[in-house]
């Protein structure tokens, strides 16, 4: 009986969790990697859902959570041949949430590891995150 009401305890802690967090942080952005989407919270309330690309086959896209590092309107890619980054926010080393100008293979699998959005999309993110402040955002990857 105990073990049971363990196991139940730890279901709704899981199931609580990301929710605590969108309200906790004044912008989370929370990625699936198996739906190719971006969900956009701001004080809690989800506020846009936007398809994205991560890695394509034989490319990762890391899991987990972050918070972003540094910002970079206008940065080019110095791993692939310059390739434009519009409105980068870099969360894991190398990686970023940012625009593209392949919005046809925006919602499946494309990027080197980099989570692309459509340029529009990306600059509303990255104004989010810019006036809220890095401290205060969450990048979450799941699959």
């Amino acid at each position: 009986m105990l073990i049971r009401g363990l196991a139940t305890l730890g279901v709704a802690l899981v199931l609580w969790v990301p929710a605590f967090q969108a309200q906790a942080d004044r912008v989370v952005a929370r990625v699936s990697l198996s739906g190719q989407v971006m969900h956009v919270y701001h004080h809690g309330q989800l506020l846009y859902e936007w398809p994205v690309s991560t890695a394509r086959s034989g490319k990762i896209t890391p899991t987990g959570t972050w918070r972003p590092q540094f910002l970079s309107r206008n940065h080019r890619s110095s791993r692939y041949n310059n390739a434009p980054m519009p409105y980068s926010v870099f969360y894991s080393g190398h990686y970023a949430i940012h625009g593209t100008d392949q919005i046809n293979r925006l919602g499946r699998p494309a990027s080197a590891g980099c989570v692309r959005l459509h340029p529009d999309n990306a600059r509303v993110f990255f104004d989010m995150v810019r006036n809220e402040g890095m401290e205060q955002t969450r990048v979450i990857v799941v699959n």
